[in-house]
C-alpha cells in the first residue's frame, strides 16, 4: 500500500497514525493505579521487549547489521531519545501539567529552526503559519491554567520539547537507515534509570492489562512508527501532529472517564485539526502538482 504513495502522503500517513495510537494515552495514564517511576519504567522496558522482538523476526540474520549501521546519528538519536522520555517526566514532576504542554508545544518551532541551521532544509511558509497558529491554540487552551514560578519543570518541559525536534530531524538526517533500532536501544536506556527510583514493581487488578496495553498501543507502535515518518516529510511537519494529542487526549478522557473538557479546549483543539488538515491538504496538493 505505502510504495504507491508519494513520500508526502506516506510521511502524513505515518505520523498520522502514529500520533493517533498515542492519544489514548492520557486515559491509560488516569486509569492506571501505579507511581510515576513505575510507569516511565514499564514504558521503557516494555516496548523494548516488544519491538525488540519484532526487529528480530523483521531482519531475521541481519539483526546485528541493522544494529551496528544506525552509525553516528543513531548513537545521538538514542541519547536525545532518552532524554526527551525521562525529562517529560521530570517536567509533570516539577510544574504544572500545563506549563509542560506549553514547553511541549514548541517542539514544531524548534524542529524548523533546526532543519534550517542542520540539515539547510528552510521551512516553506505554510509550515511556519501552521506552526505559530497550533502554538498560540495550545497557549490558549491551557492560559487559565499557566503558573509562573516553577522554573525547573519549565526548563525540563523546553528540553523535551527540544528533544523531540532533535529526534525527528535526526531521523531526517539519516533517512537513508532504519533508525528504530536506535529508539529501542532509548527505551532500554529509559527502564534501566527509572529502574532505580521504582519502589515497587507490583502491577495489581486491572493495571495487569493497563499498564501493558497502553505501552505496546500508546508507546511501541507509535514510536516506530514517528521514527520511520521523518524519511518522508519534514521533521517541523512530524512534530506538527504530535499537537493533535492535546485535544484528541482529553476527548478520549471525557468519552470514558465523563470528564468534560473546558470550552477552551474545544475551541483551541479544533483549530489545531483544522491547522493540521488543512496544512496536510496544502503540502500533498503541491506535491501532485510537481508531480505532474
Amino acid at each position: 500500500m505505502l510504495n504507491k504513495l508519494s513520500n508526502q502522503q506516506k510521511g502524513s500517513f505515518l505520523a498520522f497514525v502514529g500520533v493517533m495510537f498515542i492519544t489514548p494515552d492520557s486515559l491509560f495514564i488516569r486509569l492506571s493505579n501505579i507511581d510515576t517511576w513505575s510507569l516511565l519504567f514499564y514504558r521503557g522496558a516494555i516496548p523494548f521487549v516488544v519491538v525488540l522482538i519484532g526487529l528480530i523476526l523483521f531482519y531475521k540474520k541481519n539483526f546485528f547489521n541493522a544494529l551496528f549501521k544506525i552509525g553516528l546519528a543513531g548513537i545521538f538519536y538514542v541519547i536525545s531519545f532518552s532524554i526527551c522520555n525521562i525529562t517529560f517526566i521530570i517536567s509533570i514532576q516539577n510544574t504544572n501539567v500545563a506549563n509542560t504542554l506549553i514547553m511541549v508545544a514548541m517542539a514544531p518551532m524548534l524542529s524548523a529552526i533546526l532543519a534550517a541551521i542542520f540539515l539547510k532544509e528552510p521551512t516553506n511558509k505554510e509550515t511556519w503559519v501552521a506552526i505559530f497558529v497550533t502554538f498560540f491554540s495550545v497557549t490558549f487552551i491551557f492560559y487559565d491554567s499557566i503558573q509562573i514560578g516553577n522554573i525547573v519543570g519549565d526548563l525540563f518541559g523546553f528540553v523535551t520539547a527540544l528533544g523531540l525536534a532533535i529526534n525527528a530531524n535526526l531521523a531526517r538526517f539519516a533517512k537513508d537507515r532504519d533508525l528504530v533500532p536506535s529508539a529501542v536501544i532509548g527505551k532500554l536506556v529509559v527502564a534501566i534509570f527509572a529502574f532505580f527510583f521504582v519502589e515497587n514493581f507490583d502491577l495489581v487488578a486491572a493495571d495487569k492489562i493497563i499498564v501493558p496495553l497502553m505501552c505496546i498501543m500508546c508507546v511501541a507502535i507509535p514510536f516506530v512508527l514517528v521514527t520511520i515518518a521523518p524519511r518522508y516529510i519534514s521533521a517541523p511537519e512530524v512534530n506538527l501532529f504530535f499537537l493533535l494529542e492535546v485535544i484528541l487526549g482529553p476527548i478520549w478522557v471525557w468519552l470514558i472517564i465523563k470528564e468534560q473538557p473546558s470550552v477552551q479546549t474545544i475551541i483551541g483543539g479544533i483549530v489545531i485539526i483544522i491547522t493540521i488538515a488543512l496544512h496536510s491538504f496544502l503540502a500533498l496538493k503541491k506535491t501532485q502538482i510537481k508531480s505532474t
